[in-house]
Formats: structure tokens, sequence, C-alpha cells
């Protein structure tokens, strides 16, 4: 079959989700927008659905420091690794250069914050080279504005960069999607001037973080014509995004034709969400995974922004079933977290009644403007493929003899932990369908990083 052509809407895929307990503990600080928490909400709900028994659920080993010098400079990640509240005080000028302080608070934890976000991407990225899987999900990664040496919205390690970088390792062509209500810049950014990733992103644009993202954007050197910006206006409801992103992304696939596709699925794009104004409901956002999962191409989905917790956490729960492919009740099932969910308790959520300032004219011209830059695309550029670097995360063949040399205060690496999947019975049924047992088993001998 033609890589391109969408699949059978129902047809089967193997899906891989990575997710680490901790990840909901880390705190970036009193009346800060972002709140980790929600993947923790997220994953009770992906679990009480009984979603868990659609797809292998891992807990990704945490990136090391030369995994994420791969992006980043050694002298942000140094920065980044011993800088803490208690020092900061020393790191005065590190702290400006580096962007790190308000909207980027300097937490508790939060280089192993960056470990678990990046960590997750790359094992996801890593699963997808090995055809282990057909989709992997990160709600820990998405961090698209991460610069190579500096933090930005929220975001301190370009977790999607990483992975990128990772399946461009087997894949020729990979297209990044961004349905964030903000400027996919860091990863526009750090592919800028290459023809063999396309960045594709859909955000608000004027007088809004980041500032970028205009549709003059288009690349540069190589990469003119791979970046694809699409600046949309206050209030656009699904049916408006799905006019436009429909037939965009139609000719993208059959223009770029990636082996790989990576989808960041930013939760603020929300109607209610706090800091995006934008009016879209969990279907028109949901449509976008759909889209994608109707392809037979490799999928990894990451999360991003997402000010609302309770909505973050619906939306994520929606997508992953979306993307296993199981129907799920509007009727919330019960969870550690259900009182967030109230007063309504359901999983879905109503569009607002306002104003929708992408009027069908000004859609369909930049529809066309769009089209236009994309139907100037040579057809699928050609790549001279190198010899396939060692993968991120590596570990010996036979993973036996690893197992019985290792070190009982290291955790095992990833390629071999993930050949030891529990058993489905490992998880409770009915009321104890919730339990977090799979991932907190290994939580007394997290791994001591370099």
């Amino acid at each position: 079959m033609n890589s391109n052509g969408p699949l059978q809407e129902h047809g089967k895929r193997r899906v891989a989700y990575y997710y680490d307990s901790n990840i909901g503990n880390y705190y970036y600080g009193q009346g800060h927008v972002m709140k980790p928490h929600r993947i923790r909400m997220t994953h009770h709900l992906v679990l009480n659905y009984g979603l868990y028994r659609s797809m292998e659920i891992f807990r990704p080993f945490p990136a090391t420091f030369d995994d994420m010098t791969r992006f980043h400079s050694e002298e942000y990640m140094l920065f980044l690794k011993s800088a803490n509240p208690d020092n900061l005080k020393s790191f005065n000028k590190q702290m400006l250069k580096f962007n790190v302080g308000e909207d980027c608070p300097l937490f508790d934890g939060l280089y192993e914050f960056c470990q678990l976000s990046s960590g997750g991407s790359l094992a996801a990225a890593t699963k997808l080279n090995k055809q282990k899987v057909d989709i992997a999900i990160n709600w820990m990664g998405g961090l698209h504005h991460a610069k190579k040496s500096e933090a930005s919205g929220f975001c301190y390690t370009n977790d999607i960069v990483l992975g990128i970088l990772e399946l461009l390792k087997y894949h020729k062509r990979v297209l990044y999607v961004d349905i964030d209500v903000h400027h996919g810049d860091g990863v526009e950014e750090a592919f800028y001037t290459t023809d063999r990733v396309m960045t594709v992103s859909f955000h608000k644009y004027g007088d809004f973080f980041p500032g970028t993202g205009d549709l003059k954007d288009i690349g540069a050197g190589k990469g003119k014509l791979y970046s694809v910006n699409v600046p949309l206006r206050d209030g656009i409801t699904d049916s408006s995004y799905q006019s436009i992103f429909k037939p965009i992304m139609t000719k993208v696939m059959e223009r770029f034709d990636p082996s790989a596709v990576v989808l960041q699925c930013g939760a603020d794009s929300l109607n209610g969400d706090r800091l995006g104004p934008f009016n879209l409901t969990l279907k028109g956002h949901g449509e976008c995974a759909r889209f994608f999962r109707s392809y037979n191409v490799p999928l990894m989905m990451v999360g991003g922004g997402g000010y609302t917790p309770r909505n973050v956490a619906r939306c994520w729960t929606y997508e992953t079933s979306i993307a296993v492919d199981r129907e799920v009740a509007n009727e919330l099932p019960y969870n550690d977290y259900f009182e967030y969910f109230g007063p309504n308790y359901r999983l879905h959520i109503e569009q607002s009644n306002a104003n929708n300032e992408n009027n069908p004219e000004l859609l369909t011209k930049l529809q066309a403007d769009v089209i236009a830059n994309l139907e100037k695309l040579t057809f699928v550029p050609s790549v001279q493929m190198r010899p396939i670097e060692d993968d991120a995360l590596r570990s010996m063949n036979d993973s036996s003899a690893l197992v019985d040399m290792a070190d009982p205060d290291r955790r095992l690496p990833a390629e071999v932990t993930d050949q030891m999947i529990q058993d489905e019975g490992d998880f409770y049924d009915g009321e104890r369908e919730g339990d977090d047992r799979r991932n907190e088993s290994d939580g007394k001998r997290a791994a001591q990083l370099d």
C-alpha cells in the first residue's frame, strides 16, 4: 500500500504509551499556570477508562546529559543540572542568559523533570524506529518552545527536537504538526534550514506569545518552503478549524510524503483555557489525531500547553482513546481526581458562544496562500542516507547478559525494561483499575543518574 494513502478508518494499530508516576510531583511554584499534575490526572482517567488494555504502558528511562546535548548546548544543560532553588543566587548571570526566572522558574527537581519529559519522547521515537509499534504517546512531552541554549514559554528542554533527531536516523522525512494555541517556535527554529523535517503550526497570531509564526515564515536555504505557518485569530470553532486543517494537511501528506509524523497535541487550543482564546472542543481537537491515525505512517503523539488541568486530562484521554480506536463513555469513570471534573463529570466540553474572528473569507484566503507555497515544493526531497548511528537508548543485544550484570541501584535501560512488561493481570479491574502500581513498582530504585 502507498505509504501516504489513508488506511481504512478502523485499522488495528499497536500503541505504546510512556508515563512516569513521578511527573505529577514537579511544581513550577505558587500561582504558575503550568501544572505537571495534569499529566497524572490524564493517566488516572486513561487507566479508569480501561484504555490500558489496548496498549502497552512503559516507564521510560530518563534522558541522559548526553542525550539532551544532541540538541542543547553543554553550557545550558550544565546550568540546568547544577542550579537549584537553594543555590540560585550564585547563578544570577546564567539565569539571565538562559532566560530562567519568571515564566520559566528554577524549581526543585527541574533537571529530573527535563529528563523524564525528554526520556519519554526519545523512548517513543526509538520504539517507532524499531517498528515495534505504530503509535507512541508521551503526554509528558511536547515542550515546543525550548531553544538550543534558552528556556522559553515554560519549556526547558525540547523533547520534540530530540525525538525528531532520533527518528531521522531511520526516517528520510519527518513531519511535525503543532495544534497548540502557541506557535511551535522552538521546533521550527531547530529545523528551519533542512528539507528533511517539515514543521506545520496552527496557532493564534497577533499580540500573542511567542510573537512568531507569520504566514511569510517559510524556512530558509534548503529548508525554504519546509516551514508552514497557519496564523489564526480568536474564537476559532471545530468546524472552522477542520475546514482549513484537513485540506492543508492532506496537501502536505501528498507533497512531502513523510515516513514518520510527530503531532504536538497542546490542549490550550481548547475552549475555556486560562491562556488560549480559541473555541475548540475535544471533538475538533481530537479530529487532528484521527486524521493522522488514518494514514499508514508511524505516529508519535506528545503533549504540550494546556492551562485548565481538568480539560487537558479530558483532551489527552480522549486522544489516547482515538489512538487505540476505543469508544469511551461521556460519563467519566470514578478516579482519584473525580472532584476536579464537576459539576457535570462528563468527558466532553461544550463550545462557548465567543465570537469567531476567523471568517470563511479569511480562512479561504489563508488556505489558498499556504497551498500555493506547498505547490512550489519539489515532490518528495531525496535524501542521501548515512550509516545509522547508535540509538539514543542503547542496550546490549543480549539483554539477558545486561540483566545478569545489572547494578541493583541503577535502572535498566528502556530497551531491556520494555521487554519486561507486566502481565495485564497485574492491573486490577473494577474499583482498583486506577491503581498506579505498574509505574510505582520501580520507584524505589529510581536511577541515580550522572
